[in-house]
């Protein structure tokens, strides 16, 4: 029963996914490339990221906003773990948890909501997977893949003797798709890890540096590897090479967010308060301030009692 769950819930993906990949593979041969080449594919793979991340640049966008939020209530986060810091009773748990969760609903936030282009690829990524396993054996898609595609697909090869469907755990001992897939592994590792590393150093406020969710976040850093390692030796070289690129978009995305779009009060705010400055000057657009005239304060008026001012009176 859940396999057919499964597969009425990829269904549209593997459609969408078919109709990408053979759309793009007729174009790079339209242009010269081998229809049976292995790098023709890859290319083809490489288009469906693209087309894939396009799509999710409003779910981005989200992320950030929802990034930045999660700065803003940083510090009553804070107060409300204190409030609670060392009661374990069931209570003060259950307490601790309805003020934490008012508090993101309160701001229209949640920690899970820097998961969401990532949640949101992994129907992608197990559909690529179903559909380089149906090739592998030779069988047509559910749409544009047809058998002839299929199977130029499911042979389709990349330096010399790696096929696109294999992986570490169905290598059979073949050397190439062993240390092929290594390889993107170290790749996918080091791309995660600068993409991550550059957020943390530069791209977050001293406030959210203190928080527990920057302590999660220097966690994640180190466990990630671990998941890759994974998907390494379980995943197939064409979904990894998916992955591989998703994972060098993510980083210059990264790259162009912190520059152009940093959060306040983070390292890379300073910088770019620093780059906007000179820019301005360039421009001509900052003018010195006018000397503006020192005005001296009037002598105070001494009051007089009534018979200092009537004696003033006489004397006239």
């Amino acid at each position: 029963m859940m396999p057919d769950i499964l597969g009425m819930i990829l269904w549209p993906f593997r459609w969408a996914i078919e109709a990408l990949l053979v759309g793009f593979h007729w174009v790079l041969t339209q242009v010269g490339m081998t229809p049976t080449d292995g790098w023709t594919w890859v290319l083809a793979i490489t288009g469906l990221v693209l087309v894939v991340r396009a799509a999710l640049i409003p779910l981005f966008v989200r992320q950030i906003k929802s990034q930045r939020k999660m700065i803003e209530v940083a510090p009553d986060l804070k107060r409300i773990q204190d409030k609670y810091k060392g009661k374990r009773d069931q209570f003060s748990r259950e307490a601790m948890t309805r003020e934490t969760m008012a508090l993101y609903g309160k701001h229209g936030t949640s920690p899970f909501s820097s998961c969401l282009p990532l949640v949101f690829q992994m129907p992608v990524f197990f559909g690529l997977f179903t559909t380089l396993s149906n090739a592998a054996k030779g069988d047509a898609g559910i749409g544009f893949m047809n058998s002839d595609l299929s199977l130029n697909f499911g042979a389709a090869t990349i330096f010399g003797s790696a096929p696109l469907h294999a992986a570490m755990s169905t290598a059979g001992g073949n050397a190439v798709v062993i240390w092929t897939a290594g390889v993107m592994v170290v790749l996918m590792t080091a791309s995660q890890f600068i993409t991550q590393k550059q957020i943390m150093s530069k791209n977050i406020s001293k406030a959210m540096k203190e928080s527990p969710t920057y302590k999660q976040q220097q966690i994640l850093l180190y466990i990630l590897p671990l998941v890759f390692l994974f998907s390494g030796f379980a995943f197939p070289l064409g979904v990894m090479m998916y992955w591989l690129v998703s994972n060098f978009w993510t980083m210059g995305q990264q790259f162009v967010v912190i520059r152009n779009m940093p959060t306040p009060g983070s390292e890379a705010y300073h910088a770019w308060e620093a780059r906007q400055e000179k820019k301005n000057v360039r421009k001509g657009i900052i003018t010195e301030p006018d000397a503006i005239e020192e005005v001296k304060p009037a002598q105070r008026q001494q009051p007089m009692g009534k018979n200092r001012a009537k004696r003033g009176k006489g004397k006239k």
